[in-house]
């Protein structure tokens, strides 16, 4: 049973700080596109399911809820992919004359095949300028595999705005309700005006700050719980006393009699004061060789023994430890402790994509199965440590997602880089083949950190 416990406790907790800190991610890419003005039609905590708990919200027009897949979370920013279609434009005011339109019928008027018909309407809609129509009576659902039969068009106020677009105001003359006709005068102006309230229709530096918004309030989350952690319960640090915090199981000076609360007054012949002269007394008892008289006190009364040095061996500790006390930083130290493990971690992960250092970080990284336990572990040990291993873990997420390979967040900016310096997009095709190579790349190191995880679970 306790096996069963403990399994489903690092289920629990995994996944819960897991979904938490991307859910935290994406809304830095939701709170970013929205500033920009674009289109967001979807933010859910959990990744995408046909069972859901959701609102559309009648601001933005995003849909925002959960599912039960709790492995973390996403939005859907419009135009994040590529249109490369050039009768896009035709077939757009196709559907706004019409108002709703069966593809193959658009197929046959725009002199196309169904296939490319259903291409065109798929990019139309993620740039929320129409939308899939599911026809109840014809058996269609949204969560059906293919596209439905018709698309048609959304609810527009008289500037042509849409739910999802900012400042649309429903109320004044001139709106028209989704699916009605809206026809336009000049087709490739409303494609325009559709692209510039998506990612693809802003310019390079508000798609680099969305794209940066991610990661950066995941480490910007992880250094306020660091802060906050450090300042409100504050860290043991060892006091310069010569009381024991510690003895270790089994270790030479537990053999001598001694226990944790002793204070160590007299070792090998030296008087001791501090925690410094023990472990000065220690060093130099230890390097001299043989047996070590121990004088120390317990309960008010002075007792000796002697810590025997088995022979043919040279031990480098005797097993105590310091006594421990709780130390409050002000809040400009625990910041400066918080920067200096964001160095620390963004140093490490940058190691990851160096040649010589790759294996040497993958050996010490771990996959979701570790993160788990280690969760579990630390929400068993306090609220504390559970906030600390949040900070952790969401700080190493938002460095991580900074590395320059897609379909990272970081690799995606180094597209818009790459495509700001070229001055053209790079193809779909293109960017899609240095996808691949991503993913291929996170495959591996996946199973390599997996293979790290039950190697330590299983002692091997």
């Amino acid at each position: 049973m306790s096996t069963v416990t403990s399994f489903l406790s690092a289920v629990f907790w995994g996944v819960l700080v897991l979904s938490v800190l991307v859910f935290v991610h994406e809304g830095g890419h939701f709170v970013s596109a929205r500033a920009f003005g674009m289109r967001v039609t979807e933010f859910f905590l959990g990744l995408p399911s046909r069972f859901r708990i959701s609102f559309k919200s009648r601001r933005y027009g995003t849909e925002f809820g959960i599912t039960p897949l709790l492995l973390g979370g996403y939005n859907r920013i419009c135009g994040m992919e590529q249109e490369a279609d050039e009768l896009l434009a035709p077939a757009l005011a196709i559907v706004q004359r019409e108002g709703r339109v069966a593809v193959p019928d658009l197929a046959r008027e725009l002199g196309i095949d169904e296939e490319r018909a259903y291409g065109i309407v798929a990019c139309l809609t993620d740039l929320a300028a129409i939308r899939p129509f599911y026809d109840e009576a014809a058996g269609e659902h949204p969560w059906q595999s293919a596209w439905p039969r018709h698309f048609d068009t959304l609810e527009r106020d008289a500037n042509l705005l849409t739910e999802y677009d900012p400042d649309h105001n429903f109320e004044t003359p001139g709106t028209t309700a989704a699916g009605a006709p809206r026809p336009v005068h000049d087709q490739e102006a409303f494609l325009a005006h559709e692209r510039a309230r998506t990612y693809q229709g802003k310019g390079f530096v508000p798609r680099v700050v969305t794209l940066l918004a991610g990661p950066l309030v995941n480490i910007a989350v992880a250094f306020l719980l660091l802060v906050g952690s450090l300042v409100v319960t504050g860290i043991e640090i060892n006091t310069n006393s010569n009381e024991l915090g510690g003895v270790t199981e089994g270790s030479l000076a537990q053999e001598a009699g001694i226990r944790a609360g002793d204070t160590i007054v007299m070792f090998g012949g030296r008087d001791v004061a501090t925690w410094t002269d023990l472990v000065d007394a220690i060093d130099q008892s230890l390097a001299d060789g043989g047996d070590i008289a121990v004088a120390y006190e317990r309960d008010g009364e002075t007792f000796e023994t002697t810590i025997k040095i088995p022979e043919d061996e040279k031990p480098q500790l005797i097993g105590v430890s310091a006594k421990l006390e709780v130390y409050h930083p002000s809040l400009a130290e625990a910041s400066g402790y918080a920067f200096s493990y964001m160095r620390m971690v963004g140093g490490a992960v940058a190691r990851i994509i160096m040649p010589q250092h790759t294996m040497e970080v993958m050996s010490q990284s771990s996959s979701i199965v570790g993160i788990s336990a280690m969760a579990s572990e630390a929400a068993a040990s306090g609220i504390s440590d559970l906030v600390l291993f949040a900070a952790a873990i969401s700080m190493s997420l938002g460095f991580m997602n900074l590395l320059p390979i897609p379909p990272l967040d970081g690799g995606k900016i180094l597209i818009e880089v790459v495509q700001l310096v070229l001055r053209r997009p790079l193809s779909p095709r293109a960017q899609s083949a240095v996808s691949y190579v991503g993913l291929a790349f996170f495959l591996f190191i996946f199973c390599f950190a997996l293979k790290n995880d039950v190697v330590r679970l299983l002692g091997l």
